[in-house]
């Protein structure tokens, strides 16, 4: 169980990471500022490849 709790935790971590990057650019005048659900979907997509990039490949 504890486990499973770790990879959530790592997951939710990387989204939210993402999600700090794309606002910060996003204020920064890099990217638009069309509102909607695409800055979440992004961030999760990138979130996915900056789990399985870095938390998953770290040692318990």
């Amino acid at each position: 169980m504890q486990n499973i709790l770790k990879t959530i935790w790592l997951f939710i971590s990387s989204f939210g990471i993402m999600f700090a990057v794309l606002s910060w650019l996003q204020e920064a005048g890099v990217l638009s500022n069309a509102d909607g659900w695409w800055k979440g979907g992004f961030a999760l997509a990138c979130g996915t490849i900056l789990y399985l990039l870095v938390p998953s490949q770290m040692g318990d």
